[in-house]
């Protein structure tokens, strides 16, 4: 049975001694979440399994704190793990293309950095001052002393043989020369001229002779130069070693435990030995002995940066695992790059240009990306994807990662990854991916939903007074709640949510409030914020927002929207719908009419014959007519003409909220039965003739109180609502005081008839046992309209017959 709804059933308020504190300075700040249990739990899980396929996408409505929620829970479960290795990068000196990594202990990435830089800084210093010792010196000149004792002997032996053949031994820059000798003195060309045909020939044989000789003695001397060169070598490893093997076998000491470290610096002590001479006597060309005249290409690098350690990700200061929020997940920020420089019009690149990227720096923790974010940029995605499943990081030109041809250049080795990546998005993009990619639901195999509401209850109630007592704390410039505003705050929230039972989740909102409260409570000079401050807050937030709002109601009053507010109309009731826009949402009438004549055409749609109505308007349309059919049709076939239209709707309509309405205007006009202007309808209809409920009903009611009070309360006002809608209503006070002072009315249904009796006064009826309904009600002029029409079109078919035969 319809009823009137009393005040207190038109708000749910909360008591502030609830809170049990006077205000919030007397609470602990809070460090757990509200609400929130389901995602909480998913959260654990996916955190929890130490598998690549248990990546959680948290899926969320803007507003809920998700991301500050999930932020704080892996913060705290983060420093219950230990830190990841540092991230090393290192000369490859087998493949300098492809440089190696390096994984050591927290801390210890940097210290081998200055422990190498140290060690070339040493050797820099003492590999000369060993070159130049008195000791090396000493060594160098006997060694020089005993070749050049063997070089002697051969060129004894050559002048022996040369004075045994009469000739002139000599040693010059050009090599050995020999002249012929004639009484003891050089001859000349002209004397050789003048000797005797057999003298020419003897000194000629012995000529021969000679240059054999030389040419053995010169084999003989290159032999002893490369013995003496290799002398010299071996004594100048010897004496590198004897300066470097101390200062690296104290490195590999240090880092025994670590085989990559003592595989680099096995490599390091052999390029020295290899490059002494680059210690030894540096190029002038630098001070550091650098070169910088000529570029080097990509790879090869000069001697001492090889020599040094690139240490990409340092966790000496990292507690726990590490958590990396990437707000933009571009290739690069995502995986790291690799930086050239450009010398005399050259790019160049080393190890040491290697930057990391968020992966780098997350792996061995938990990496947070925008799931919105991320997809704006496929390469990422597909190179994420490519990632979780290899289980390693792979640092290469966003160029090859889409398969176009580039120049060669560095392949640093992969990296082994091991990250928990949570993506944060929305429910919609969740189950679009979870279409679309097949990959997704394999990578992401936990899904924690944050809610954006809760149910009232009282241990959510309370957790406010912490949580605002924490944004206090956070944020300079707030005032502490009173218990009276805690109350408030309450209430508000579950206005947000438009259910007496629920919370808004949607903690962005509220905190919208918070601040805007706490500054009206700074402008009043209150120590505290109060429930009038709250108050004074929201009204402000709304009065912003709601310039549309008065634009309509300003056209309504001038009576350009045609709407009435008193008196009766047959055919004519005003619907109620709700405009939304992304900063407000409010409600207005609007006029329904439907108009019945002689036809078969059946009920007629305007707004779908107009294509302006949905498919959920046209379905609500369409169950009318089911409803018209089981009620009137049960003997005969239902025979009628009939339009239904919203008046003055230019726009797209849809939902079916408005279906009770249309049908009570539909009945009015058959039953030729006026409605009461002053009652407004909202209220979906099924077959049987039942009241479903409808969405925003706070708002519907809002916006036609609004314009009732501009006109005028007259106490014959008011709104009819589904039963089911009640414990969605959360008024405002100004609304509750009208009722209260019995000038406006909200009224409660569940059927159709009891509709129809609070709009027209009159008795709907019920069918008897002989099939028909009681004279004088609603559906008896109803059915004897229907009569009536049928008549006409029985008639009106004769008559054209008759004329066909005539």
């Amino acid at each position: 049975m319809a009823r009137r709804l009393q005040p207190e059933e038109l708000r749910r308020r909360c008591d502030p001694e609830i809170f049990g504190v006077e205000t919030t300075a007397e609470c602990a700040p809070l460090d757990d979440v509200i609400g929130q249990e389901r995602a909480l739990r998913a959260l654990e899980l996916g955190l929890g399994i130490k598998d690549f396929r248990y990546n959680i996408y948290v899926a969320g409505s803007p507003g809920t704190g998700k991301n500050s929620i999930v932020q704080a829970f892996l913060k705290k479960l983060s420093l219950k793990e230990p830190a990841p290795n540092d991230l090393c990068y290192v000369h490859n000196f087998a493949d300098p293309y492809c440089p190696r990594y390096i994984l050591l202990p927290p801390g210890q990435g940097r210290k081998l950095a200055a422990d190498m830089d140290d060690l070339i800084e040493k050797l820099r210093e003492r590999i000369p001052a060993a070159y130049h010792s008195e000791e090396y010196r000493k060594k160098r000149q006997s060694l020089d002393e005993q070749f050049n004792e063997l070089r002697l002997k051969v060129t004894a032996h050559v002048e022996h043989e040369a004075r045994q053949r009469n000739f002139l031994f000599q040693l010059s820059v050009l090599g050995f020369q020999a002249t012929p000798l004639l009484d003891g003195q050089p001859l000349t060309e002209e004397a050789f001229a003048k000797l005797p045909e057999r003298e020419r020939h003897k000194i000629a044989r012995h000529r021969e002779e000679l240059q054999e000789i030389v040419q053995e003695a010169m084999t003989q001397l290159e032999g002893i130069e490369e013995q003496r060169l290799k002398a010299i070598a071996e004594l100048d490893r010897d004496i590198a070693l004897y300066t470097i093997k101390p200062l690296i076998k104290r490195l590999q000491t240090r880092y025994g435990s670590y085989p990559r470290v003592l595989e680099f610096l096995e490599d390091v002590e052999a390029d020295i030995l290899q490059n002494i001479k680059e210690f030894a006597e540096p190029s002038p060309q630098s001070p550091t002995g650098e070169g910088q005249g000529v570029p080097l290409p990509t790879g090869m690098i000069d001697l001492f940066t090889r020599y040094k350690v690139n240490v990409l990700v340092d966790h000496s200061k990292t507690k726990g695992a590490p958590v990396v929020v990437e707000e933009n997940a571009t290739y690069t920020n995502l995986f790291g790059k690799i930086e050239r420089r450009v010398q005399f019009g050259v790019m160049t690149a080393d190890f040491t240009m290697i930057k990391p990227g968020s992966l780098h720096q997350a792996n061995g923790g938990y990496l947070v990306l925008n799931a919105d974010n991320l997809l704006k940029y496929w390469i990422s995605w597909e190179a994420l994807k490519i990632a979780l499943r290899c289980g390693r990081i792979q640092i290469e030109d966003p160029a090859t990662m889409m398969g176009f041809t580039t120049t060669e250049g560095l392949k640093p080795e992969p990296v082994p990854l091991s990250v928990k990546v949570i993506l944060i998005g929305s429910p919609e993009l969740y189950y679009l991916l979870e279409t679309a990619d097949e990959d997704f639901a394999k990578l992401f195999a936990v899904k924690a939903d944050f809610d954006d509401e809760m149910s009232w209850e009282e241990r959510y109630v309370k957790q406010l007074g912490p949580f605002v007592a924490a944004r206090v704390r956070e944020r300079p410039g707030l005032k502490h709640f009173h218990k009276t505003a805690l109350a408030r705050l309450a209430e508000y929230a579950a206005e947000l949510t438009g259910d007496q039972k629920k919370l808004s989740a949607r903690f962005s909102d509220l905190m919208t409030i918070v601040r805007e409260a706490s500054y009206w409570a700074e402008r009043d000079g209150a120590r505290a914020v109060k429930a009038e401050h709250v108050e004074k807050a929201i009204e402000e937030k709304t009065y912003r927002n709601s310039l549309i709002e008065e634009k309509i109601h300003e056209l309504i009053l001038r009576g350009d929207i045609l709407v009435d507010l008193s008196g009766e109309r047959v055919g004519c009731v005003n619907g109620l719908s709700v405009l939304q826009l992304p900063d407000i949402s409010f409600g207005r009438p609007t006029r329904i009419t439907a108009n019945v004549f002689t036809g078969k055409e059946g009920v007629l749609d305007v707004e779908r014959e107009a294509e302006l109505s949905g498919k959920l308007h046209s379905k609500g349309v369409l169950i009318l007519k089911g409803w018209l059919g089981e009620k009137f049709a049960v003997a005969r076939p239902l025979s009628l003409s009939a339009s239904i239209t919203f008046e003055q709707s230019y726009s797209k309509i849809d939902g079916d909220s408005a279906s009770s309405t249309e049908l009570y205007a539909l009945i009015s006009a058959l039953a030729q039965v006026p409605l009461k202007q002053g009652i407004a309808v909202t209220g979906s209809v099924n077959q049987k003739g039942e009241i479903q409920p409808i969405g925003s009903v706070n708002e519907k009611i809002d916006g036609f109180f609004k314009v009732c009070k501009a006109h005028g309360l007259t106490g014959e006002q008011g709104v009819i609502i589904p039963e089911q809608n009640i414990d969605n209503l959360m008024l405002r006070q100004e609304i509750i005081d009208a009722v209260q002072k019995k000038q406006f009315h909200i009224y409660a249904v569940k059927t159709v008839e009891e509709g129809l009796e609070i709009l027209t006064g009159l008795k709907a009826g019920e069918r008897g046992p002989d099939g028909t309904f009681p004279e004088g009600t609603i559906y008896a002029r109803v059915e004897a309209r229907l009569r009536e029409i049928q008549k006409n079109l029985n008639q009106t078919e004769a008559e054209e017959e008759e004329e066909k035969k005539t």
